[in-house]
Formats: structure tokens, sequence, C-alpha cells
């Protein structure tokens, strides 16, 4: 069997494949979001885990820039992590491909997203490193429908910061208040919900990614396949 395959078919016993999907439908329609912990396969997170650490800052990671295309740059202002782009050519991210796709066609079988394609990277954000408020997608701007973040950081404790908060849509009070523990998942609707992440005091890692829909106009193919 492809070991990319292995890694993303096998499911905690407590948290089968179909089971979680329903269960991220069921609050994205709800709530527009959702967080919940050991979604993916336990051999498959420590896969990732493992990939991430051992990125070589130098030459493996990047400054993380804000805007898209012709407006991409990078503010330190505004976001101070370092991030590398998955890809299809080695095992662990190919089988999270795999994964999120299967959750792709899970949720548009049961909501009617039209998600088309998934883009994601590592970010690793060193102590003291942030990203301020901001929206994942401005509506009629972009294509990003839902995004996600998968934590890898064991043994996260309370006094290590890093919490994403998450806001209403106009709203300056969080309404939630997500530690980045292991194995935990976060969806959420892009346009819906701006969010940030506070400054953390060790090495946190995480996988940030976002499902998009077909904007092809004119025979220019976006997302690009």
């Amino acid at each position: 069997m492809n070991p990319a395959l292995a890694l993303s078919e096998g499911f905690d016993s407590h948290t089968g494949g179909s089971d979680v999907f329903d269960r991220i439908a069921r609050a994205v329609e709800r709530d527009g979001y959702v967080y919940l912990d050991g979604a993916l396969p336990l051999q498959l997170t420590a896969a990732l885990h493992c990939r991430a650490t051992n990125l070589e800052p130098d030459r493996d990671l990047m400054p993380a820039g804000i805007g898209r295309d012709i407006d991409h740059h990078v503010n330190r202002f505004v976001r101070t992590d370092r991030i590398h782009w998955l890809g299809r050519e080695q095992a662990g991210e190919s089988a999270f491909f795999a994964w999120m796709d299967r959750l792709r066609l899970g949720l548009n079988r049961r909501l009617f997203l039209g998600l088309f394609d998934y883009e994601c990277h590592f970010a690793h954000y060193g102590p003291g490193d942030y990203y301020k408020r901001h929206t994942d997608a401005f509506h009629g701007q972009t294509n990003r429908v839902l995004s996600t973040v998968l934590y890898l950081n064991p043994e996260w404790q309370s006094g290590d910061g890093g919490e994403l908060l998450m806001y209403p849509h106009n709203g300056l009070e969080p309404l939630e208040r997500i530690a980045p523990v292991y194995g935990r998942l976060v969806v959420f609707l892009s346009e819906t919900f701006p969010h940030e992440v506070l400054a953390c005091r060790r090495d946190r890692y995480s996988i940030a990614g976002w499902f998009r829909v077909n904007a092809s106009i004119a025979g220019a193919i976006d997302p690009p396949r």
C-alpha cells in the first residue's frame, strides 16, 4: 500500500472518519466553526509533528507574508512566524492532503459548499512570535471559503501562550480562546471570523490551510492545479 494512503486511512477508534466529518459539518452549519481533538489518525499526526520539527529554519522556512499575488509582502508588525508550504512528494504531507481531500468531499456532500482545492503550510512560531488580528478572506476578493488549523505541540501548557483568539464578525471581545494543543483541529468559515495568534513563550508548530472554491475566469485557472 502507498505509505501516504496508509497514514491517512488509520483512524483513532473513538473518532472514526465519517463521525469526524459529521461532527465538523454539523458544527460549521450551526456555528460557523468547530475545534476538536484527535480528529486525524494518530500515526499521521505523529508523522506531521516529526516533519514540522525537523524543518531547518534557515533552509526550509521563510518569513510569512500577508496579501496575495502582487499584494503579497512581509510585514513583521502584523505577523512574525515562518512557514513552509506542504507538497505531495513527502509521505506525511501527501497523507495530510489525502485526509483533507476526504474531508473536502465529505463537507461538499453534507453542506454543498463547492470546495474545489486545498492549500496549506507549516507555521513555526518561536518565543515571542505572533500574528495580529486578521481575516483569512474578504468578501468578494478571494476564493478561500473554509480555514483549518492543526496543532502539533505535545505537552502544551496554559502558561505557554500562543492561543488562537476567534472573534465575532464585528466584535471586539473574543468568542473563543483556543490553546494550540497537540492533535487539535480547528475549522471555521474564512470570511466570518477575524482571529489572531497571541505571542507564545516556546516553539509552536501548526499547519494552517484553506479550502477554496473554483474562481476560474476566462480560461485562467484559479486555484492552479
